[in-house]
């Protein structure tokens, strides 16, 4: 569900659906640990808590406009949709079953069971309706919005054409939402879990205005845990369970403490010292914990990457350019020296692990790489020679850029590495480096105020749309304004041409996955293995999901 900004990461039976190609991603963290699953708390009453960290602050909780990992987490934490991933099983959460749909895949009604929001008021379908609408409409300026194309009139709304109250989405009545789409889209339901489909309240909405999901004082929960202490800026928040939240009785870990730490190196004190049950670590102490016995090294259907700001700066529009600052980088060096956390070099945009052929069940990502992966191989003499080309053909001598990241210890690193690269082997290229706490830089990147920055994405749904529809010629998330017809042609048609037919559909994806990587619309960089150091025999059963967000319903720990 996930823009990821750098080192932060930054969404078949009646009950449950079964997504095999996520198996790889949605691990359970900590598969080795039996610990206790009696309840959780025990005859002293004590309070379960568990601590762990993320590596920057909460940017917002206002699920129209969430959109880095760190506060999707949050809200994977406190807010409920319709429905939940357990690991990789997709089962119901405020929807009482997993629907299968009507109309040739056009219409779903789901049931809304009986809940509440932690305030006590009911949650009905309205809110599905009113948190839907919301999200859509321009004037709220989700960057999520774009989730809704398919969805009967909602690409319309977005282009303002339509009123929001249009959406293919309304209320039979108090306990039943009928949703109708403009064609069938086949992971649709996988996309429910992201919290711009969540509900809202209405109430709370026109309550706090502007200042709705700015506080924690300013939001209501739907979900397993509250969010608690959390002023907007603060580097500590807690969560602790909501007794409003109708599985309640699955919710087991009463407290979660959750610690903002941007230096590694302060998070592997802390985790030595036991202020921190799980600790995510980079550089230096990410290859030190690797011999630890509480080391963890989580493969994440995450992929980083380069993008180049082509409205800015115009010589990028050159693909030649762009091939050349991508067979630049030595991304096994890159890892080894400056990520050392057990990250993975990525041939191409869409990580591995995350989605398989229907007829080959064949790796996405490995068939993909097989056809223009020398653009993410290291060959300098090649990238001096194409740099070369590129330069005179944009009529340009030589190229000053700006290089944007954040203030956490890895993005400097990543900064520093990269300058040293990119002026070692691009003669004429001069690069400064601009460091800005981690909010402003999501900012700058969202307002296009960039030459060039390193961003990332975790995977929404287990499908190669979650990324590939990134960088189609009109999405928010195309930052560095990259666009192809041809490429934007292929993304069409895998969502309505060949919605129903898989392997067709497979095929143009496959295509489009090889346009951009030949055309380094964006530069991909690597995989996240996420190092982590976990506290061992305290907790079980937390599990991942295909997205790496944390699941934290039915986990246990000891006290």
């Amino acid at each position: 569900m996930t823009l990821i900004i750098e080192e932060v990461i930054i969404m078949k039976k009646t009950y449950g659906v079964k997504i095999a190609a996520a198996a790889t991603v949605a691990v359970a963290l900590l598969s080795a640990c039996s610990g206790n699953k009696s309840s959780s708390t025990g005859s002293t009453g004590a309070k379960t808590t568990w601590s762990r960290m993320e590596g920057d602050i909460i940017s917002t909780m206002d699920p129209s406009l969430i959109t880095d990992a760190i506060s999707g987490q949050a809200a994977t934490d406190t807010m409920a949709g319709l429905y939940r991933y357990d690991g990789s099983d997709l089962q119901p959460d405020l929807a009482t079953a997993v629907v299968k749909p009507t109309n040739s895949g056009k219409t779903y009604t789901f049931k809304i069971r009986n809940a509440k929001w932690s305030n006590g008021d009911a949650i009905t379908a309205n809110d599905f309706v009113f948190g839907w609408r919301r999200t859509v409409d321009p004037a709220t300026k989700s960057q999520y919005a774009y989730l809704y194309s398919g969805i009967e009139n909602a690409d319309a709304i977005m282009a303002g054409k339509k009123k929001a109250s249009t959406l293919g989405i309304k209320a039979v009545n108090k306990s039943t939402v009928e949703v109708t789409l403009e064609h069938a889209i086949p992971y649709f339901e996988t996309m429910l879990v992201n919290p711009a489909f969540f509900p809202q309240s209405e109430k709370a909405v026109d309550q706090y205005g502007s200042k709705y999901g700015t506080q924690s004082k300013y939001l209501v929960f739907s979900g397993p845990y509250k969010l608690v202490g959390w002023n907007g800026t603060n580097n500590s928040w807690k969560e602790t369970k909501n007794d409003s939240y109708w599985d309640k009785k699955n919710v087991h870990i009463d407290q979660i403490n959750v610690t903002a730490i941007k230096d590694p190196s302060t998070a592997y004190n802390l985790f030595k010292s036991g202020k921190l049950d799980d600790a995510s670590l980079t550089g230096d102490q990410a290859a030190q914990a690797k011999s630890d016995p509480s080391y963890q090294g989580v493969k994440q259907a995450s992929t980083f990457y380069l993008e180049m700001n082509e409205k800015k700066i115009p010589a990028f529009k050159n693909t030649k350019i762009r091939q050349a600052i991508s067979m630049t980088i030595n991304r096994e060096e890159y890892i080894k020296k400056v990520l050392q956390d057990g990250s993975i070099v990525a041939p191409n945009l869409t990580p591995s692990g995350l989605a398989t052929d229907p007829a080959t069940k064949k790796d996405f990502s490995a068939e993909a790489a097989k056809t223009g992966s020398q653009y993410t191989k290291y060959n300098p003499k090649e990238a001096t020679k194409l740099w070369t080309e590129g330069l005179k053909e944009a009529g340009l001598k030589d190229l000053n850029i700006e290089l944007l990241t954040d203030d956490g210890e890895n993005s400097k690193k990543t900064g520093e590495y990269l300058q040293n690269t990119f002026e070692k082997n691009l003669p004429g290229l001069k690069v400064s480096i601009s460091t800005v706490p981690f909010k402003t830089r999501l900012a700058r990147s969202t307002a296009g105020q960039f030459d060039m920055v390193m961003g990332g994405w975790s995977a929404d749904f287990p499908d190669p749309i979650t990324f590939l529809d990134l960088f189609t010629s009109n999405n928010s998330y195309n930052r560095g304004k990259w666009s192809n017809a041809e490429y934007d042609k292929l993304i069409d048609e895998s969502k309505t041409t060949y919605a129903n037919n898989a392997e067709k559909r497979w095929d143009v994806l496959l295509q489009a996955q090889e346009l951009l990587t030949k055309e380094q619309g964006v530069i991909p960089i690597y995989q996240r293995v996420q190092a982590h150091l976990v506290k061992q025999g305290k907790i079980s059963g937390l599990k991942t999901t295909p997205g790496g967000a944390y699941d934290f319903v039915g986990a246990t720990v000891k006290k």
